[in-house]
């Protein structure tokens, strides 16, 4: 269990990516090679899709091959006796900058982190991190992205080489349902129809996120949705320890969003 303190001082995190190329044929001619290879081994495996249609299809999802596009991220606090949520995104085509300002906008935020995982500071706002299978997904897509971008990481994003153990201040929703279940996988939007949290699937969804950057290069429309997910990740944590949920009235997506 979690308590209300914990849960103020946690930022809630979710990301969006793309491929990283609008095109199959502006890939360079070793990366084209690299996802030939990787290509042979997603499903379906009997060639019924070339490696073009699987680049399209899947690359997002890979560090190696994607891009970020979207970070967003929100908090809940308390004023006047109500629980309140307030969320901004850093979004946009330039994914380096993207990185950066969210790096910039993060570690004044947070204390550093020693090598047992406790953050240092206690006068600094944030002490966790929690997204939705972001140990597997969000946090391990952003340190490689830093990494190829050659970009210094969020300290609290630092965690590689760190055991589970190490690294208490990143919190899972999907981890935290699973009770050691191992093999479970969980998706958000369920979890929001089984505790009766509107579902942030409601414009778009992730197998549209790669048009909407690179056809219709409507930005603004992929970070509301980013924001959406990480609303019903606070609203799941609060459910997940028995709090009510933010009412709608008390919910602030920032009108003017940092843009890159």
């Amino acid at each position: 269990m979690y308590s209300k303190d914990q849960i103020t001082r946690s930022l809630f995190l979710d990301i969006e990516t793309a491929r990283n190329t609008k095109t199959y044929s502006e890939l360079s001619e070793g990366m084209r090679k690299m996802w030939e290879l990787k290509a042979q081994t997603i499903e379906p495996k009997d060639g019924s899709m070339s490696p073009e249609e699987k680049y399209y299809d899947k690359a997002a999802i890979y560090a190696e091959f994607g891009r970020v596009i979207c970070i967003s991220c929100g908090f809940i606090y308390e004023k006047d006796g109500q629980m309140k949520f307030r969320a901004k995104s850093f979004y946009g085509d330039d994914e380096k900058v993207i990185l950066q300002n969210f790096k910039d906008f993060l570690d004044p935020l947070t204390g550093s982190v020693d090598r047992d995982g406790r953050i240092l500071g206690e006068k600094k706002s944030f002490h966790y991190i929690v997204a939705h299978n972001g140990k597997e997904f969000d946090i391990p897509y952003m340190g490689r992205r830093y990494l190829i971008h050659q970009l210094q990481l969020p300290i609290m994003l630092n965690i590689r080489g760190k055991k589970p153990w190490e690294v208490p201040h990143i919190l899972d929703t999907m981890e935290l349902w699973k009770f050691g279940d191992g093999k479970n996988f969980t998706k958000l939007e369920l979890l929001c129809n089984l505790f009766d949290i509107p579902t942030p699937k409601d414009d778009i969804d992730g197998s549209q996120v790669g048009q909407v950057f690179w056809e219709e290069q409507n930005y603004e429309r992929i970070a509301v949705y980013c924001e959406k997910d990480v609303l019903a990740t606070a609203q799941l944590m609060l459910k997940y320890n028995f709090f009510p949920l933010i009412e709608e009235k008390h919910i602030h997506f920032e009108d003017k969003k940092v843009k890159v």
